[in-house]
């Protein structure tokens, strides 16, 4: 088998690959070919028949199939194991996986055992060289790992000269999802579960799962609304509420807003919550810190509403409303009320 290739793990459920790992694939197709390598993927579960024609488009050259009604649903062990015998066994450069429940339980526990180390929620992911500035050793064509860190101070970017392979974790959002080529082909390589995973590790065995799906849509609204701390209250929130429901938005709100309880996390927009590409963002009270704006960046226009003309976020902003959002939501849910008639 060809080694030192850049592998995504695929996570797999009701018959559909995962966004995320889909947008790792676009990203891991660029990264491939800029190394010169291939792009590999690989798939942990049961009933994994059309998991190729989905992948394929996005650029996989190998997939690898490890099938057993055992490994469905995802627990740690089973999944791990295959990961580090595998990994083991084809060296790969680099793996990629979702900053989800499963990459963050999974990532960790490959890394761990493998020694090689690991970026959790990269915002960005590039190929570069880099200088031990202690030896003086140069390293060529390295991954790449950028994250905000201190509190999103500070932009850091993380490399893993030594040891193999080089992790990352990428929260679902973060990165564009592009068909590479919908004709493209790889080869598949179905893997015998049996040689990579042992009985001990079938030790935990779900007895009954439930999944409840998220009610609120941020991901794929056209349109968002998003408070933050500067909207001052539950109560205040209730305006933005009424503006989107005036707009067709829905709501969304930044980290500080939800530490103070104005509203839930599942509205919550940034590194530590979902990213969004909304057609409009309007920014009521958010003063615009690293982790906020990693997560609304691409936004095609961004109205910022805040009294503090200094405001961060206002920098990124296509239109800038300076004053108090009491007075400025209002107005303009009844000139947009008047002028949509």
């Amino acid at each position: 088998m060809d080694q030192n290739n850049l592998i995504v793990y695929l996570e797999f459920e009701d018959g559909r690959v995962a966004d995320v790992s889909l947008e790792l694939l676009t990203k891991g197709r660029v990264l491939a070919s800029r190394l010169g390598v291939k792009l590999e993927a690989i798939v942990v579960g049961d009933n994994l028949d059309g998991v190729e024609e989905q992948v394929f488009p996005y650029g996989v050259d190998r997939l690898y199939k490890v099938s057993d009604k055992r490994l469905y649903p995802y627990t740690s062990n089973p999944h791990s194991a295959v990961l580090i015998n595998l990994f083991r066994e084809i060296k790969p450069q680099a793996c990629l996986m979702g900053a989800t429940c499963i990459g963050r339980d999974l990532g960790p526990r490959v890394s761990s055992c493998l020694h090689s180390g690991l970026t959790a929620d990269c915002t960005s992911l590039e190929i570069g060289d880099h200088t031990d500035p202690k030896t003086g050793k140069e390293y060529k064509d390295l991954l790449l790992q950028i994250r905000p860190a201190f509190g999103g101070n500070i932009v850091a970017t993380i490399v893993n000269p030594e040891c193999r392979p080089q992790m990352a974790t990428v929260r679902e959002g973060v990165m564009k999802k592009e068909i590479f080529d919908p004709a493209h082909k790889g080869e598949i390589v179905e893997l015998d579960a049996a040689k990579y995973v042992s009985d001990e590790d079938f030790v935990v065995e779900i007895l009954d799962r439930h999944i409840e799906k998220s009610k609120i849509n941020i991901k794929n609204s056209p349109i968002i609304v998003a408070g933050g701390y500067g909207v001052g209250s539950k109560e205040n929130f209730q305006l933005l509420h009424e503006l989107a429901d005036t707009l067709g938005a829905e709501v969304g709100a930044s980290r500080a807003a939800v530490d103070a309880g104005f509203t839930e996390h599942a509205r919550q927009i940034g590194q530590t919550g979902v990213t969004v590409r909304p057609k409009l963002y309007i920014a009521c009270g958010i003063s615009g810190q690293i982790q906020h704006i990693a997560g609304m960046q691409d936004s095609s226009i961004i109205i910022s509403i805040n009294n503090d003309p200094a405001a961060p976020i206002n920098t990124i902003a296509d239109y800038v409303i300076t004053g108090n959002l009491e007075e400025v939501v209002p107005k303009l849910i009844k000139y947009y009320k008047k002028n949509s008639k």
